[in-house]
């Protein structure tokens, strides 16, 4: 899928596959579950099973675009959000990574605890990703704390 002459929206599921496999990595492991977690949501992007392994592994060269609205970038911090919680063991470096590409992603700074928790916290409830989505970006826009 990822060609010398990549449109847009291939380079952002790109970056978004190669920022998933960086929180893989983060805790010094990449468990099956994590593995699967992102062949999945390359596959829902149109994206092999095998090119995901060769970007988990670095063997494709991952230079990402940020995603250009609110809802994308909440998107890409869910499914970090949730990839962390795969394997079920969540790892300091793995919260302190999310934190950090919500920050990179554009979430501002003095919000982007509260928002990886709020997250986290609903997946680990079984709250629908639509329901999480809507209350979190509610939340973002009724605190007058807007993406930067």
């Amino acid at each position: 899928m990822f060609g010398f002459f990549e449109n847009e929206q291939a380079k952002k599921i790109k970056g978004h596959l190669c920022n998933l496999a960086a929180l893989a990595k983060a805790d010094g492991n990449v468990d099956d579950r994590e593995l699967n977690f992102i062949i999945t949501v390359g596959k829902k992007n149109g994206v092999s099973a095998s090119e995901v392994r060769k970007l988990v592994a670095g063997q494709t060269n991952c230079l990402a675009d940020l995603p250009g609205t609110d809802s994308e970038r909440f998107d890409q911090i869910f499914d970090l959000v949730d990839m962390m919680l795969a394997d079920g063991i969540v790892d300091e470096t793995e919260m302190d990574f999310c934190i950090m590409m919500a920050e990179k992603l554009g979430f501002r700074h003095a919000i982007v605890g509260v928002l990886v928790r709020k997250i986290s916290q609903g997946v680990k409830d079984a709250v629908p990703r639509e329901r999480i989505k809507e209350e979190s970006l509610s939340f973002l826009n009724y605190n007058d704390l807007p993406m930067r």
